[in-house]
């Protein structure tokens, strides 16, 4: 399994390769800035939510109706609210894998400590215990605390989903832009490592996702190792996240994976001049 050890301001994760990736940890004052705009875009909801339900009330028949609506009608909008407030995080960091959208504008990330995508379990765990760890709200006091006394920055809704936010740190990789930029000339692919024996349903990747895949694998040996490495994840990452293979963890590596679902693929589907 990959062992994850955190210095300073820098989380390491050691691959199952023993390549060591090197993640850079949320800053607290990126993180609250990140959490401050999620937070308003929350009241900006809630707000736009009351407005519509008065000016029904005021300028509709069904107004009326509303106000002497039954309990389990209000009850209902109660409920709305509180999941705006409460669901808004586990949501947008499940779809967005890892990211609301004040952490992708802060370019933060929630991924697990062993550098795999959050689930929805993550995420849901993580962002329960947020409660507790705003308290006294709105100040994030027991938060901040965790935060200070945890080697991996991590607040108490991390510590139980066993998560960490770390920066996205895009001079440390080469840009996707800059790997897949130039023509490909050789078109061959070999297997460099192991295969990795996953559960999936490939049929639900686009040839466009798979192109990424076997283009990265016909350049990456152009790139030094912790590069080739990283970027081995960034491509990875999303897919693992779209299909959610199972597979031998032990036996488990990036590139491994990457190169048996492209040959799994093209054994099924004709390759697409």
């Amino acid at each position: 399994m990959s062992a994850a050890l955190a210095t300073e301001d820098t989380l390491i994760i050691e691959t199952p390769e023993r390549v060591p990736l090197h993640f850079a940890l949320a800053s607290i004052g990126n993180r609250f800035l990140a959490c401050a705009i999620d937070h308003v875009m929350q009241i900006l909801a809630i707000i736009l939510m009351v407005i519509a339900f008065t000016l029904l009330a005021n300028y509709s028949s069904f107004g009326d109706q509303l106000i002497n609506a039954p309990k389990w009608v209000k009850a209902v909008l109660i409920i709305v609210i509180f999941l705006i407030i409460s669901g808004y995080f586990a949501f947008f960091e499940w779809l967005w894998n890892g990211q609301t959208p004040g952490k992708r504008w802060l370019k933060l990330r929630v991924i697990r400590e062993d550098g795999r995508p959050v689930t929805f379990w993550e995420a849901a765990v993580r962002n329960l215990l947020r409660t507790f760890d705003m308290m006294p709200a709105p100040f994030y006091s027991i938060g901040l605390i965790s935060v200070f006394i945890s080697s991996s920055d991590q607040r108490i809704g991390d510590m139980i989903a066993g998560t960490v936010v770390v920066r996205e740190r895009e001079a440390e990789a080469p840009a996707f832009a800059q790997v897949f930029a130039s023509p490909v000339s050789d078109p061959a692919l070999r297997r460099s490592f192991q295969p990795v024996d996953f559960s999936a349903n490939i049929n639900a990747l686009t040839e466009r996702e798979i192109q990424v895949v076997e283009t990265f694998l016909r350049r990456r040996w152009d790139l030094p190792d912790l590069p080739r490495q990283w970027m081995a994840w960034r491509v990875a990452l999303p897919i693992m996240y779209k299909l959610r293979p199972t597979y031998d963890l032990p036996t488990f590596t990036y590139e491994g994976f990457l190169e048996e679902l492209l040959h799994r693929y093209r054994a099924v589907h004709r390759f697409i001049d």
